[in-house]
């Protein structure tokens, strides 16, 4: 019997799923998501899947509905004898809860891994985790893909004369390093010092950024305070432009107004998350086409290491 592939997405990541369905070249699957009255969440497969492979697509962003919607969808098409279920997620929320930094804390990403795992996922398909180390939380395969295949052409055709990266912290340092050896350009960290979550008590600059076009690089913006602060501290230090790139757009809060509010040349994002305002501030770039193709390679056994610029420069 011949093996198909099947798309689904879930309510929360709707609008990408039909674009990365669309860089495929199928059409959705049929699925309806219904909530009794109580709000209990109820997914029925409208077409058979029976010996397909299964890829559904959903971000874990809040609400926590987007999460068990993915649960329930891994399970529903296990009952309905999938050959393999794939969760294919843009977004993995809680990823930032990643160890016990704290007495009497949850691990909430080890959390999530276990339940998707529980709910019969073969395979995990994502973006960009806060914690690469999270992929060791999954006993099943999981394709880790990279942003700098979207960010690096960007910058690219920015034509900056005088570039020079910087981590908003010191735990982005690694990624950020990747790129700059890409570009064979400079780096610079911003170390800052928190005295509560989402709150920055303190933030100093280690490099030199004088008549620099500084480009900032993380991987989640929460309120933006992070990106805004470091963007007016390099600003003062003689950067002759500050710009950011960030993966995951979750700017809740103040996000919006701190970003509009800043010294930001422009912040561009990824739609991994849907943005609830539109600022002029912020581009978006879309992974579709990124995750359509790694969706096919999973499909046919290929690797996914080619998905990668800087892996392609290395000629890996």
């Amino acid at each position: 019997m011949q093996t198909n592939v099947k798309v689904f997405s879930g309510t929360g990541s709707q609008y990408l799923a039909e674009k990365i369905a669309r860089k495929y070249g199928i059409t959705l699957g049929k699925i309806t998501i219904s909530k009794f009255s109580d709000g209990e969440i109820q997914p029925v497969f409208q077409e058979s899947i029976r010996g397909d492979m299964v890829f559904l697509i959903q971000s874990t962003f809040a609400p926590a509905e987007n999460l068990l919607e993915l649960l329930l969808m891994i399970d529903a098409a296990r009952r309905a004898s999938a050959y393999k279920v794939v969760a294919v997620i843009p977004y993995y929320g809680y990823a930032r809860q990643d160890r016990k930094d704290k007495p009497r804390v949850a691990i909430g990403s080890k959390m999530i891994a276990n339940m998707l795992v529980a709910a019969g996922a073969d395979r995990v398909i994502t973006m960009d985790l806060h914690a690469p180390q999270i992929q060791g939380y999954f006993d099943i395969p999981v394709d880790h893909l990279d942003s700098s295949a979207i960010f690096i052409p960007y910058i690219q055709q920015l034509q900056l004369e005088n570039l020079t990266f910087a981590a908003p912290d010191v735990g982005s340092a690694n990624r950020i390093r990747e790129i700059a050896s890409y570009f064979n350009a400079e780096m610079v960290i911003c170390d800052k010092h928190r005295k509560r979550a989402n709150e920055i008590a303190s933030m100093v600059v280690i490099g030199d950024v004088t008549d620099r076009d500084v480009v900032l690089i993380d991987d989640i913006c929460d309120t933006g305070g992070t990106l805004a602060k470091a963007a007016g501290l390099l600003k003062d230090k003689g950067a002759r432009s500050v710009r950011a790139l960030c993966t995951h757009p979750v700017l809740s809060g103040n996000a919006y107004s701190n970003i509009e509010n800043s010294v930001l040349e422009e912040m561009v994002v990824c739609d991994t998350i849907p943005l609830k305002q539109k600022i002029s501030k912020i581009k978006v770039l879309s992974v579709a086409e990124l995750f359509a193709v790694a969706i096919r390679n999973a499909f046919e056994n290929r690797s996914i290491t080619g998905l990668f610029i800087h892996s392609q420069r290395r000629g890996l």
